[in-house]
């Protein structure tokens, strides 16, 4: 019995919504993947051009292969670009540990924060 021949039912929906999930869960994986080829310094423009010209012709078997064979090196990435940005927001915003801690001694002293909090939050900047 076909799906479609029913109308509008309970089992129709549920398909259509599966179906609107997958297609969002294989654009974003694609997104994903072209990020991350693009970004990489290690693979000469060749390379990135064959997993280009595989992304289109066998985008699903592409996205796979890609995420089996490259997950190590894009976790390695990604936590380095999320370093990078937060070394650079610190630089630019100019915060330091240790003019934190002079604001966490202060309150300390003016009887803000008790000794614990003052602990926690101290252990949580110098690590």
């Amino acid at each position: 019995m076909l799906f479609f021949a029913e109308g509008f039912t309970f089992r129709n929906f549920l398909a259509d919504v599966f179906a609107v999930f997958m297609f969002v869960l294989w654009f974003w994986l694609l997104i994903i993947v072209f990020g991350d080829l693009f970004r990489r310094h290690d693979i000469s423009g060749w390379v990135k051009a064959i997993w280009v010209i595989a992304l289109i012709v066998f985008p699903y078997l592409a996205i796979f292969a890609y995420l089996i064979t490259q997950s190590r090196g894009m976790a390695e990435r990604s936590s380095q670009q999320a370093a990078q940005a937060r070394e650079e927001l610190r630089r630019v915003v100019g915060f330091s540990a240790a003019d934190e801690i002079e604001k966490l001694d202060r309150l300390k002293k003016s009887g803000s924060i008790t000794d614990q909090e003052f602990a926690r939050l101290r252990a949580k900047l110098v690590a």
